[in-house]
């Protein structure tokens, strides 16, 4: 088994600081994609280049103290893609693709930090430039190689993904044309969101981020916003779904799925 977890880390330093080694050296996961690290590659350098006996790949943000994502693996990748679009989401650091690649097939493992759009209308309008690019990129993608994209895609898809759905219908995380580009990404665009392959009825226990307003976690008001989205051949393989709950690292919680990749 293949055991891949994704969390949002609100800070590489802040989740380290609240026990997320120690929870990682128990866990044993093969691989952790993370997002959020909120650091840059002098905060990372001898501190958090490892964790666990993982080695990380990092796509740092040029904002200080903003956004960048990481994938630790235990596994050597055959090549690491840094970014996606060469463009205005490069320079906010929301895409490392590690690649496994052998002469019989082609697989990778990518984290990626979607836009938020709660902070206002400029970057919900980023937001969803964001989304006009990643589908044809996830669409070629798809068209060469395996991958299961791992990561906080800051959207709730469904009404079972979040406690409130009735109340957040006109908010960024839910908004019709987000849900919209997730219905066509999971249908017509042939990927798979693994874990509701797995728990097709789970709500309670399916959210992955609670707001730190009000007693929102004490009460699980929560939304799913964190994924792993994957090709066929690959979320066929995926056996088992675990949301860990047990600590808190971030606002939000690591959702591991193992694979059997010969399946």
């Amino acid at each position: 088994m293949f055991k891949l977890t994704s969390l949002n880390l609100n800070g590489i330093r802040s989740a380290t600081s609240k026990g997320l080694v120690a929870w990682l050296e128990k866990a044993q996961p093969d691989c952790i994609c993370v997002q959020e690290v909120k650091a840059q590659a002098p905060d990372v350098e001898g501190k958090f280049e490892e964790l666990a006996g993982l080695k990380g790949y990092f796509h740092f943000a040029q904002k200080k103290g903003y956004s960048g994502v990481g994938a630790y693996t235990r596994l050597e990748p055959s090549d690491v893609i840094v970014g996606f679009d060469g463009d205005e989401f490069d320079a906010e650091g929301r895409w490392v693709e590690l690649r496994f690649d052998t002469p019989q097939r082609k697989h990778s493992i990518i984290s990626c930090y979607f836009p938020s759009g709660s902070s206002g209308e400029d970057r919900q309008q980023a937001k969803f430039r964001f989304l006009d690019k990643m589908y044809p990129h996830l669409q070629a993608l798809k068209a060469e190689r395996d991958f299961i994209l791992c990561g906080d895609v800051n959207i709730a898809h469904r009404e079972a993904d979040l406690k409130n759905w009735r109340s957040n219908q006109k908010n960024s995380g839910f908004l019709p044309e987000e849900r919209a580009w997730m219905t066509r990404l999971t249908s017509e665009g042939g990927i798979v969101d693994v874990y509701r392959q797995l728990e097709p009825d789970t709500t309670d226990t399916c959210y992955t981020w609670w707001s730190n307003r009000g007693q929102a976690y004490a009460n699980n008001v929560g939304w799913r916003l964190d994924y792993h989205l994957a090709t066929p051949a690959l979320a066929a393989g995926a056996k088992t779904a675990d949301i860990y709950k047990g600590e808190k690292f971030s606002d939000h919680a690591p959702i591991t799925i193992a694979y059997d990749f010969n399946a």
